[in-house]
């Protein structure tokens, strides 16, 4: 199933906001050069600033004391949801062989969604590959050319990516911040509106103020998007999410985006909302339409670990109690930290470089640790990321929190 795609657009970005259009390489001049030239400099420039990635692969087994991955709840290898990944491959398959309009869709795709849609308090729901592909969906399909798109300045890399492709006029608000959003809206009033933010933001852990900004979106009849990527199965009731925290599941005007690779331990993404608006997706949303299905190991995992959280509600309790010992023992030894919303404990580091060879020093010493670092972080300040899993024992938390004091640089920002 193929279309042609549609004529580049750049979406209009006023008052000095930040998302752009991915600049193009400066065209060449003088001799002929390598059509890939180019990419030499680039990671020159990389290398002067410490900001070169790599790809390393990792152990089936390890003995790293993993606080690096997302797996909130310890379920990614969990005996039920490893058995359902794999009966659900030997039942229907290694791939979903096509796109969920055409073969992909299997009887445990909807299954998930039902289960997804009634236990985070929705109408209904539609699962993706990819929780990239759940946002580029709802930005893409849920606005059009004249519409205004606000996007919190704090977002994930695939909103601001839906953004771009939206077509719709985007401007960018302050952090966190209702009172921005309103008076952002109030410049447009009666205009087709949506407001996207993280529900919870996956460099800091805090958490967006999503009632008072369903608050300011009904004042001006505008629909919220929250990505919930990093509340599911830690926030609300038993981990039913932030927008069920919030008293927001089910509203008609509020729609949420998740992933099934965090707190599930599986892999894939979904929306949440009105079955209108799902309907809706199902018939206009080009990463729905034109991708291929969820694999069914993918998505059998997701609900075996879905009906895990069901039946263990106090797993989302302890991820937050074990996130906000993290922190209270780094802070109290003199590190600083952002007070944690949710499972994500953020320390600051004084430089990139600095933070690079810090996570070094503790994966040395046996902890995983996330580096955020430039231009992944939109404020500029690089951190080591600790994940609050709901499975660390007492000691594992002691020599978690031992390993980062003890290879701290003694340049690290101290301070509450």
């Amino acid at each position: 199933m193929t279309e042609a795609p549609p004529p580049p657009t750049t979406a209009t970005v006023p008052r000095g906001a930040t998302i752009s259009p991915i600049p193009s390489p400066s065209p060449s001049t003088g001799p002929a050069r390598g059509a890939f030239d180019w990419t030499d400099e680039e990671a020159r420039r990389r290398a002067a600033a410490g900001l070169v990635r790599a790809v390393r692969p990792r152990p089936a087994d390890s003995d790293l004391l993993d606080l690096a991955s997302n797996d909130y709840l310890g379920l990614t290898r969990h005996p039920a949801v490893t058995a359902a990944a794999a009966e659900a491959a030997h039942r229907w398959g290694a791939g979903s062989t096509g796109s969920r309009l055409v073969t992909g869709t299997t009887e445990l795709h909807t299954e998930l969604e039902r289960e997804l849609a009634d236990f985070c308090g929705f109408e209904a729901a539609l699962v993706f590959s990819s929780g990239y592909a759940a946002n580029l969906a709802v930005l893409t399909a849920l606005t059009a050319p004249g519409s205004l798109l606000l996007s919190d300045a704090g977002n994930h890399a695939s909103i601001v990516d839906g953004c771009r492709l939206s077509r719709a006029q985007t401007e960018v608000v302050a952090h966190a911040d209702p009172e921005a959003a309103a008076k952002a809206l109030g410049r447009e009033p009666g205009r087709r509106a949506l407001l996207v933010t993280d529900a919870v933001f996956s460099v800091d852990g805090d958490a967006a103020p999503l009632a008072a900004l369903a608050h300011v979106c009904r004042e001006h009849g505008a629909a919220l998007v929250a990505d919930d990527a990093h509340g599911l199965g830690v926030l609300g009731e038993g981990g039913r999410g932030s927008a069920y925290a919030a008293g927001l599941a089910g509203a008609e005007d509020v729609v949420a985006t998740l992933t099934l690779s965090k707190s599930l331990g599986s892999q894939g993404g979904a929306v949440l909302g009105p079955a209108r608006v799902i309907a809706h997706l199902v018939n206009a949303a080009r990463t729905f339409i034109f991708d291929t299905g969820l694999a069914p190991a993918a998505a059998g995992a997701a609900l075996a670990a879905l009906r895990l959280l069901r039946a263990e509600p106090a797993l989302a309790g302890r991820s937050r109690t074990v996130a906000a010992e993290l922190y209270g023992r780094l802070t109290a030894a003199g590190l600083t930290a952002a007070r944690p919303d949710a499972a994500v404990v953020s320390v600051r580091a004084p430089s990139p470089e600095t933070a690079v060879r810090w996570a070094a020093d503790c994966r040395a010493a046996g902890l995983a640790v996330g580096c955020f670092r430039p231009p992944s972080v939109p404020d500029g300040i690089s951190r080591l990321r600790l994940t609050a899993r709901a499975d660390l024992t007492a000691e594992q938390i002691g020599t978690a929190v031992g390993t980062v004091l003890r290879t701290a640089p003694d340049a690290t920002p101290r301070g509450a």
